[in-house]
């Protein structure tokens, strides 16, 4: 019963867990703090191990041989990703300032609309697409986090970059695509896991966000959300169907909200005091786009691909 409902729900298996994730850390948190092993698995500490386990066993899926194909794919989805966030934050930022444009932070926009949930995205590319989509998540695990954002402030010259948030990033993934290529037998028993962390890490990222601070986001957070969704997604779109030839269904994935977003305005300003004053706000602000944008994505993504067709739905 359980099973059959999260089939039925667009990315089932990753959403409902974060929002599960969200009502528990909002409502019930001393639960998720208890220590020991609850803490560790169910908690929002839980996030980064899951998600580096995951992309380990994604990596050990990578052939040399298909890497040209990923990298062409998943390589177009993070540029244009990074650059219609990037052009949409910098020009907030030098018409407008720091305190961006009608309650809306060029720190939360910057934050938000570079940043995409991989998590979301490797779901629905196991419903909808085939393994090369699945693959890219490699690539765009690169922006699931601080790293992409301080480029586009640094283009702005307001931050640093720093790189070993880079390869701190692809460690995990290079590892597992080493032990992948070196015995096949080794792939064939960490591929099932990938899937598997899916719910692990859809939950502790829900850990992370208060459905409280989602409510303080109110309508600058939730209009941050159809930005990602609708502005940053159009741009993606038309990226995948005249660069790479695709239906556009990855890349209607991928215009989400990272979770670990949240917590890219605090990284933010450890690197840059200046930005410090806004965390508060663009923190509030990303978590409501993060959960507007896990709601309606697998929704918008089901629908395109049904239209416009996917490799588990051709048309005709």
């Amino acid at each position: 019963m359980i099973m059959n409902f999260l089939k039925r729900v667009p990315a089932g298996m990753m959403v409902v867990p974060l929002l599960l994730g969200c009502v528990i850390n909002t409502f019930f948190p001393e639960a998720l703090q208890i220590g020991s092993l609850t803490t560790a698995t169910f908690s929002s500490k839980a996030a980064a191990t899951a998600m580096g386990i995951q992309l380990f066993c994604l990596g050990t899926t990578l052939q040399v041989k298909e890497m040209p194909q990923v990298l062409k794919r998943g390589g177009v989805l993070l540029m244009s990703k990074f650059l219609i966030g990037a052009v949409i934050g910098i020009f907030i930022g030098k018409v407008f300032g720091m305190d961006g444009i009608l309650g809306l932070t060029t720190l939360a926009v910057i934050s938000a609309v570079t940043n995409s949930n991989g998590s979301v995205y490797l779901a629905l590319m196991q419903t909808y697409g085939d393994d090369t989509d699945s693959g890219s998540m490699a690539l765009l695990a690169l922006n699931d986090g601080p790293f992409f954002t301080m480029i586009a402030l640094g283009l702005s010259g307001l931050a640093n970059i720093p790189i070993e948030a880079l390869i701190a990033t692809v460690i995990p993934i290079i590892a597992g695509m080493v032990l992948g290529n070196i015995d096949k037998k080794v792939r064939d028993f960490f591929e099932p896991a990938g899937s598997v962390m899916i719910p692990f890490v859809g939950f502790a990222l829900g850990a992370g966000i208060d459905l409280m601070n989602v409510i303080k986001g109110g309508l600058p957070g939730i209009a941050l959300g159809l930005i990602t969704i609708f502005i940053g997604g159009a741009f993606i779109i038309l990226c995948d169907r005249l660069i790479s030839k695709r239906p556009g269904y990855a890349a209607v994935a991928v215009s989400t909200t990272a979770g670990n977003a949240v917590a890219v305005p605090a990284a933010v300003a450890l690197v840059d005091p200046s930005w410090a004053p806004y965390v508060g706000t663009a923190t509030t602000q990303v978590a409501a786009a993060v959960v507007v944008s896990a709601i309606l994505v697998p929704i918008l993504t089901d629908r395109w691909a049904k239209r416009f067709g996917c490799p588990k739905m051709p048309l005709g």
